[in-house]
C-alpha cells in the first residue's frame, strides 16, 4: 500500500512519522513547500512534492502526478473537501482517511482491543470539554491523554502508556472516518462554521454526525436538550442517549447546583469560572465520563473544582478603573463570539479578522449587551456595516490602536472583550498569536500610570 500524506502541519507530520515507525514509506506533499517542510522531509529521508506551486506543468498534471500509484490519501485537517487533491482522489476511488480514523484502525488491532475513548464534538466548547473530560478521567485514576484537535494528535499518543483517550473531534477529522468509535461521546452544539472547508451546512452536520455512526449497544451518546436535531441524531444511534442542559436534562443546573442522575455534582460557585457555557461544558464532560462507568461523580466534582480554562478563551487579562479586559481570541466564528458576548452585561467588543464565509450579522444578535465595537482586519468594513446605527463603531489598523480605542469607549463596569468571530490569518499566524498581541497591548496600557480615562481627555476617539 502506498500512502500520500497531504498537508504538513502538526497532524500531517505526526501521521508521516507514525507510518515510518510502522515500516511504511509514505509520499508527502503540500500546496506550498516551505524550508520547514524540506527540513522535515530530509530528516526522514523523503522528498516533498509541491501541488500548488507553479512550474512547467498544469495544476491538473501536478495533482495527477501526486496521486499516481497512490492507494491511500491522508489529508491534513486543514485541507478542505473541495480541494482539487480530495476531489480527484474521490474521482479515482482512492481511500481517504483522517488522522483519527487511521489511529483508531491501528488501535483496534492492539492486543486486547482498543483502549476506551471518549469524544467531544461541536461548533464551540470542544477544547474545554475535552480537557475537562481528561481531567475527570485522570482524577478517577486513569492515565488519560487529551488528543485529536489539540496539541497532540491521537496517532502520536498511541505508543504512550495511557489507559484511555479524550478525543477532541473536529468536523475536519470526523469527515473522513468510517470506523472511528468512542464508548462515550458528546455533541455540544451546532451553528454555521467552517463553510470555507465544507461544501455547505449539510456537509458540516453530516461530518459531526459521524461521531455516532459506529456506536454499539452500551455506548453513550450525550446530547443537549437545546438542539432537537442533535438530540434526534443521538436517539437514532445504536448507543444510549443521555441529555444535558443549563436548566433541564439528565445533567442540568438548578438553584446554583450542578445536578446529575446520581445526585448533586457540585455548587456552581465552586467552579473556577461559572459562565453559562462553562456549566454546560462541565455537565457534558461529566456525563461522558460517568455514564460510561470510567469515573464517578466524586471524581468529576474534584476535577471540576480544580479545572483551569484554556488560554485565549474568555481569559481575564487585566482589570483597572472598574474595567475588565478579556481575551477570547479563540472565538473564530460568530457563534463562538456570541457565547462570549452573552456572558457579560456591558461589552466594548473588539472583533474582526478573516471571515470563514459566515454570516457576521449573528454577532449583533445580543446588541443590547454591546456598548461599542472596534472593528479590525479584513472583515472590518463588513462588521462595521453590521453594527452601523446600532452602537458606536471605530476602526483600528492594528491591535494596539484597537486597544486604545476600546479604552476610550469603555466605562467603569464594562468588559472590553476581544472576541473576533473570525480567523486570525489576515494579521497573524494563529489565534494564539493574536491573543498574545492583545494581552501585550492591554498590559502595556493598563500598566501605565495614567487612568484609562486619560485617553478620552486627550481626544483619542
Amino acid at each position: 500500500m502506498t500512502a500520500l500524506v497531504f498537508g504538513l502541519g502538526v497532524a500531517g507530520k505526526a501521521v508521516t512519522r507514525a507510518l515510518i515507525q510502522r515500516g511504511q514509506k509514505p509520499r508527502i506533499a503540500d500546496d506550498r513547500v516551505t524550508p520547514d517542510h524540506r527540513k522535515f522531509a530530509d530528516e526522514l529521508g523523503l522528498s516533498v512534492e509541491a501541488i500548488g506551486e507553479n512550474d512547467h506543468r498544469s495544476s491538473e498534471d501536478r495533482v495527477s502526478a501526486a496521486l499516481h500509484d497512490i492507494d491511500l490519501l491522508l489529508p491534513a485537517p486543514g485541507v478542505p473537501e473541495s480541494h482539487e487533491v480530495i476531489v480527484e482522489a474521490r474521482r479515482r476511488g482512492i481511500e481517504i482517511l483522517s488522522e483519527i480514523e487511521l489511529a483508531y484502525r491501528w488501535e483496534s488491532q492492539r492486543a486486547g482491543g482498543a483502549r476506551p475513548m471518549v469524544g467531544i464534538t461541536g461548533t464551540d466548547g470542544k477544547t474545554t470539554t475535552t480537557l475537562m473530560a481528561s481531567a475527570i478521567l485522570g482524577r478517577a485514576g486513569l492515565r488519560c491523554a487529551a488528543v485529536g484537535n489539540t496539541e497532540t494528535p491521537l496517532i502520536s499518543a498511541l505508543e504512550g502508556e495511557y489507559d484511555c483517550f479524550a478525543v477532541e473531534c473536529s468536523s475536519f477529522r470526523l469527515n473522513f472516518t468510517d470506523t472511528f468509535r468512542c464508548v462515550g461521546s458528546a455533541w455540544l452544539n451546532l451553528a454555521p462554521d467552517h463553510l470555507d472547508w465544507h461544501d455547505d451546512m449539510d456537509s458540516y452536520r453530516r461530518a459531526k454526525e459521524k461521531l455516532w455512526s459506529h456506536l454499539r449497544a452500551g455506548d453513550v451518546a450525550v446530547a443537549p436538550t437545546s438542539d432537537a436535531g442533535i438530540l434526534a441524531a443521538a436517539m437514532s444511534s445504536a448507543g444510549r442517549t443521555v441529555t444535558f442542559g443549563l436548566d433541564r436534562g439528565d445533567y442540568h443546573a438548578l438553584d446554583g447546583l450542578l445536578q446529575s442522575p446520581h445526585g448533586v455534582l457540585l455548587e456552581r460557585t465552586a467552579m473556577s469560572r461559572g459562565l453559562p457555557h462553562d456549566v454546560t461544558n462541565a455537565l457534558a464532560a461529566t456525563a461522558v465520563c460517568v455514564e460510561t462507568g470510567l469515573a464517578q461523580i466524586v471524581d468529576a466534582a474534584d476535577a471540576l473544582r480544580e479545572f483551569r480554562h484554556a488560554h485565549h478563551r474568555i481569559e481575564l487579562v487585566a482589570e483597572r478603573d472598574g474595567i475588565k479586559w478579556f481575551d477570547d481570541s479563540k472565538a473564530t466564528s460568530p457563534h463562538a463570539a456570541g457565547v462570549a458576548i452573552r456572558s457579560f452585561e456591558s461589552v466594548v467588543l473588539i472583533a474582526g479578522g478573516r471571515n470563514k464565509e459566515l454570516d457576521l450579522s449573528a454577532m449583533a444578535e445580543d446588541v443590547s449587551r454591546i456598548r461599542a465595537v472596534v472593528v479590525i482586519g479584513e472583515s472590518a468594513d463588513d462588521l462595521a456595516a453590521v453594527f452601523d446605527g446600532k452602537v458606536p463603531v471605530r476602526r483600528a489598523a492594528s491591535m494596539g490602536e484597537a486597544v486604545e480605542h476600546a479604552a476610550s469607549l469603555a466605562k467603569s463596569g464594562d468588559v472590553v472583550l476581544l472576541s473576533p468571530g473570525c480567523t486570525s490569518y489576515d494579521w497573524y499566524s494563529n489565534y494564539g498569536e493574536r491573543g498574545d498581541d492583545f494581552q501585550r497591548n492591554v498590559k502595556n496600557l493598563v500598566g501605565g500610570r495614567r487612568p484609562l480615562s486619560w485617553l478620552v481627555r486627550k481626544g483619542r476617539k
